[in-house]
C-alpha cells in the first residue's frame, strides 16, 4: 500500500493507494484523485457532460426520492449531483483513493451519500434487488469482465428499475476521436486512460443486458464540438453513448 498527501484548505489528507497488483485503470485514477473536483484538470471532461447525464437519467426515470446506486462513482461527481437532485445516494468504487476525496467533497456539499469501498458484485450478493435506479457510466471500459458488471446491476435493481450505462463505441472514428484526439491532440484526457480493444459496441452491450434480463429502453449518443467546446446529446452513438435498461 503506498501513501500519499494532498493540501486542501481543510488541511492535508492522507491517500492510501493501492500498490502494483492492483489493476492498472484502477492504480491511475487513483494518482489522479485529489483532482478530481478541479474542473480545469484532467477530470475536465466528466465536469462538463456531467449536467447532461444527470438530466438524462432524471428525465427518464426520475431521481427524486429514488434510492440510487453509483457504480463506479470515482470523486462523486455525478453521485453528488444525483443526491443534489432528491435522490438517496449510495456510492461505490475500488480505489481508496477517489473515495477518500469523494467523502471529503461531501462534508463541504453538505449532502447525505453513503460511500462505501466495493464492486458491484459484492453489493449485488448483500442487497440483490435493493436499488430504484444504478448507474454505471464511464467505466465499463476500463473493467476486465464488463458483462459481469451488467450482470451484478441487473441483480441490483427492483423490478421496476432503471440501469444506465455509457461507455465508448468500438470503431475507427471511436479510435480517432477518443483516442487520438481527446489525449494526443486536444489533451482532453491523459494519455493511456483509455484502451481501445475494451471499447464496446452497442450490440456487444445490449446483448449481455438482454442474458442478465434487461431489455433497452433508450439508446443515444453524446458528442463533443471543439469549437464551441460543448457537449450535447443526440442520435449518434459513433464514440459516446448512453443506454437505459429496465426488466425486460
Amino acid at each position: 500500500m503506498k501513501v500519499a498527501t494532498i493540501e486542501t484548505p481543510r488541511g492535508t489528507i492522507r491517500l492510501e493507494l493501492f500498490d502494483g497488483n492492483c489493476p492498472k485503470t484502477v492504480a491511475n485514477f487513483e494518482k489522479l484523485a485529489a483532482r478530481w473536483w478541479d474542473p480545469e484538470s484532467e477530470f475536465k471532461p466528466l465536469h462538463d457532460i456531467n449536467p447532461l447525464r444527470l438530466d438524462y437519467i432524471d428525465r427518464l426515470a426520475g431521481l427524486q426520492g429514488k434510492r440510487v446506486l453509483d457504480v463506479g462513482c470515482g470523486g462523486g461527481l455525478l453521485t453528488e449531483g444525483m443526491a443534489a437532485r432528491g435522490a438517496d445516494v449510495t456510492g461505490i468504487d475500488m480505489g481508496n483513493a477517489p473515495l477518500t476525496v469523494a467523502r471529503l467533497h461531501q462534508h463541504e456539499s453538505g449532502l447525505d451519500i453513503d460511500y462505501r469501498q466495493a464492486t458491484a458484485e459484492q453489493l449485488a450478493s448483500e442487497e440483490p434487488g435493493g436499488f430504484d435506479i444504478v448507474t454505471c457510466l464511464e467505466m465499463l471500459e476500463h473493467t476486465p469482465d464488463p458483462a459481469a458488471v451488467i450482470g451484478a446491476c441487473a441483480r441490483l435493481i427492483r423490478d421496476d428499475g432503471y440501469i444506465f450505462l455509457s461507455t465508448i463505441n468500438r470503431n475507427p472514428k471511436s479510435w480517432l476521436f477518443a483516442v487520438v484526439g481527446a489525449e494526443y491532440i486536444l489533451n482532453l484526457l491523459p494519455r493511456g486512460t483509455h484502451e481501445y480493444e475494451k471499447f464496446i459496441r452497442p450490440s456487444e452491450m445490449e446483448a449481455w443486458s438482454r442474458a442478465a434480463g434487461l431489455s433497452l429502453e433508450d439508446l443515444s449518443g453524446m458528442s463533443y464540438n471543439p469549437l464551441t467546446r460543448e457537449y450535447r446529446l443526440g442520435s449518434d452513438v459513433s464514440v459516446n453513448y448512453l443506454a437505459c435498461f429496465r426488466r425486460a
